[in-house]
C-alpha cells in the first residue's frame, strides 16, 4: 500500500523549519539598523578603552537604549552578528571572541 503524505498537518508530511541562519538573514534584512547600532556600540566600547567586547552585552545595551525598537532580537543571533562584524572589521578579531560553529 502506498504511503500518503498530507501537507500542513502537524506531525505529518514534510515541513521546512527555517534554520537559525535563515531566521537571522530575514531579521537582519528587515532591521538593518541593528547591525549599524552594534558597530557603533563596538566603536564606543573600544574608544572607552575596552579590551574585550561581548556580543550579549551589546544586545542588552541595544535593548536598554531602544526598549520598543528591538522586537525579535533573538540571543541566538549574537554569534551571527559577531561573525558579520568580524568579516567587515577584521581588526576587531582581538576584542570579539567567536567559537567554532557547530551547525551551518
Amino acid at each position: 500500500m502506498p504511503t500518503v503524505i498530507q501537507e500542513g498537518l502537524p506531525g505529518l508530511g514534510i515541513s521546512h523549519h527555517p534554520t537559525i541562519s535563515e531566521q537571522f538573514a530575514t531579521f537582519d534584512a528587515q532591521h538593518p539598523w541593528i547591525y549599524r547600532a552594534l558597530e557603533e556600540l563596538v566603536h564606543e566600547r573600544l574608544a572607552a578603552g575596552a579590551k574585550r567586547v561581548g556580543m550579549k552585552a551589546l544586545f542588552e545595551a541595544l535593548r536598554w537604549r531602544h526598549p520598543h525598537g528591538v522586537k525579535g532580537l533573538n540571543n541566538n543571533y549574537t554569534a551571527l552578528y559577531a561573525r558579520r562584524l568580524l568579516a567587515d572589521h577584521p581588526q576587531w578579531a582581538r576584542v570579539i571572541e567567536v567559537r567554532r560553529r557547530r551547525s551551518p
